[in-house]
């Protein structure tokens, strides 16, 4: 006799909770990447970056790619 629940996929037994202190603190993450991220939020303060639309038109230009 052949079973018919071979395909079965089964939930875990175990329950994850998910807390609001999954957060990442600046103490956890690397030393450049901070620096990288405080680099990031100036520029966007300064207004030197570029919208969306116009990243991906460049890039489908660049890489002829629709």
């Amino acid at each position: 006799m052949i079973s018919k629940k071979k395909n079965k996929i089964e939930e875990p037994a175990e329950a994850y909770e998910v807390t609001p202190k999954s957060e990442v603190s600046s103490e956890e993450l690397h030393p450049v990447l901070v620096q990288m991220l405080e680099i990031g939020l100036k520029q966007i303060e300064l207004g030197q970056t570029k919208p969306h639309e116009q990243v991906m038109a460049e890039m489908k230009k660049k890489y002829n790619f629709k």
